[in-house]
């Protein structure tokens, strides 16, 4: 985020100079008692919408759902020199601010497991505090206002035309973005239908602590135009149909208590029904160098960005995420945490001709996985500030948003399917996914080409619920028939092209194979009764 100019604060003591540290402290195990009894009745620890959407997609509702000892927490708060920024229930931990003395201190609380400091090397600690550049600096550049009336180019680019044009426009999605801050978010022109159809679900500030929508910057109220902007005629989003929380996640520093903070604002999301996220950010570099994340940090496991990603995506949300903009000769280079994380959908940028954006960050991960995950208009991005005005911008801080609003679209039309299916069809549509490449990852998606797979996979599932089924056809050796829900036996019977029952047998659905080695190649009829109904399938015997 964009950084406010600060003085360094020197904490003295008669002792001397005490080194401020950030650590992520793991408390003990929840008690078992706890955990059982909110989840014999998780609508205490979770919303409806939640409990909804876990349901339709069978995401299970475990301990991670449950939230950490309040109790122990106002402990940890308590004890001397600690602040504590940030709380996650899914990593059972708090993120706290202190000398390093008294952050393993706390290890002397019977309940602290484990300690885990920002700085990787505190015996060799970096001299000096020093302040990282701009992550926003791309996109804060001044741009020319554009009043061409949309975003045509970056819609079409990634055909989310059709699925408007279908009618899936993101209604009854709920759409989470972290950020900076909205200024202006409940004046502005762009959200007036947001706002009167009461959409606009609700904002919080996980770094202040207060439920206000402003932030400390307006690059968030900028990202959210590209998914849920509306001006008749002038700008639609990619979701404009979609409900919305915002959430600032951004503080004025640059440290890892950012993305504690992100994490907690996932854990919040998940908590509400939330579907798709939205993060255009990254967190590589910080204020105090030792921070600082090194390529080998960035196998989508280690940092704690990272690791709440990989549980939001296992709570079945689907976090959109920029790849961020340190592509230039010199820059860091690969895509920052959480976009190196199997749990981010990860967004690199390209230009209004499909070209790789110079800016965007490349993969692949140090694992050696594909990053991005797909690409979108970055370069000159249509965007709504903060006032109402129509004008463009850079980053892949918009190419994620406008991807973000996409996946609401889709998800839209099978929100029974669950995260890891959509993430996949949107992959395999895109123009590279053959042949994916570090810059581009598997290329620009087709969002009409994914919607047609995943309404076909929907269909296939519904009469796979419905409908007994036959495979393979052509069959050489052996018939297998797998069952509909609603039935646990039947009868089968095979007959030839005369008419002639030439095979029957009662099968279920442990009893579920027929072999037909024994009988001579053509073709055959079968038939399978049950619940009273019987359905005839032709077979083609090799």
């Amino acid at each position: 985020m964009k950084k406010l100019s600060l003085l360094f604060v020197v904490l003295i003591s008669t002792f001397g100079l005490a080194q401020t540290e950030d650590a992520l402290v793991f408390l003990e195990a929840k008690d078992p008692a706890v955990v059982a009894a909110a989840l014999a009745n998780p609508i205490t620890i979770l919303s409806q919408a939640a409990l909804d959407r876990k349901n339709t997609q069978g995401t299970p509702i475990d301990d991670r759902d449950v939230p950490l000892n309040e109790i122990q927490k106002a402990q940890i708060e308590a004890a001397q020199g600690i602040t504590v920024l940030a709380k996650s229930k899914w990593l059972n931990a708090v993120y706290v601010r202190g000398a390093e003395n008294n952050i393993n201190n706390l290890l002397n609380l019977p309940f602290v497991e484990d300690i885990e400091f920002a700085d990787k090397n505190l015996n060799n600690p970096a001299a000096g505090r020093q302040f990282t550049p701009d992550k926003f600096e791309i996109e804060n550049q001044a741009r020319p206002v554009y009043n061409y009336g949309s975003a045509t180019n970056q819609t079409q680019m990634l055909n989310v035309d059709y699925l408007h044009e279908n009618d899936y426009t993101g209604q009854d999605i709920i759409v989470a973005f972290m950020d900076n801050g909205y200024p202006g978010v409940l004046t502005n022109p762009a959200y007036t239908t947001l706002r009167n159809e009461g959409r606009l679900l609700g904002y919080y500030d996980f770094a202040a602590r207060v439920e206000n929508s402003n932030g400390n910057g307006s690059h968030g109220a900028v990202t959210f135009s590209d998914a849920a902007g509306f001006l008749n005629g002038q700008f639609v989003g990619t979701a404009p149909d979609a409900s919305y929380y915002l959430y600032i996640t951004e503080d004025s520093d640059e440290s890892p208590a950012e993305e504690a903070y992100w994490v907690e604002a996932l854990e919040r999301a998940d908590s509400l029904g939330v579907y798709v996220t939205n993060t255009s950010l990254g967190y590589q570099d910080f204020d105090n160098p030792a921070f600082d994340h090194t390529y080998e940090d960035l196998d989508g496991q280690t940092t704690i960005a990272a690791r709440g990603a990989n549980a939001a995506f296992d709570k079945g949300m689907i976090n959109v995420t920029s790849a961020g903009n340190d592509g230039y000769p010199g820059d860091f280079g690969y895509v920052a945490t959480p976009g190196d994380a199997p749990g981010s959908f990860t967004v690199g940028s390209v230009t209004s001709s499909g070209s790789p954006s110079d800016f965007s960050s490349y993969g692949p991960t140090v694992d050696g996985r594909i990053k991005p995950d797909v690409v979108a208009q970055g370069s000159g991005a249509a965007v709504i500030d903060q006032f109402g005005n129509v004008t463009t911008s850079s980053g892949t801080s918009f190419s994620s948003p406008i991807t973000a609003g996409a996946v609401a679209a889709l998800w839209s039309a099978v929100p029974h399917l669950k995260n890891d299916v959509v993430t996949q069809a949107i992959r395999e549509s895109a123009s590279r996914y053959t042949n994916p490449t570090p810059k581009l990852g598997y290329g620009i998606p087709n969002f009409g080409d994914a919607l047609n797979a995943l309404l076909l996979l929907s269909v296939e599932e519904q009469m796979q619920d419905s409908y007994f089924a036959l495979y393979p056809n052509p069959v050489s050796t052996e018939i297998n028939i797998s069952f509909p829900k609603n039935s646990d036996s039947a009868e089968f019977a095979l007959f030839n092209i005369l008419g002639e029952k030439i095979l029957q047998s009662n099968i279920t659905t442990l009893r579920n194979r027929i072999d037909v080695s024994a009988l001579s190649s053509g073709m055959y009829i079968a038939s399978i009764t049950s619940n009273n109904k019987t359905t005839s399938y032709k077979i083609i015997k090799e």
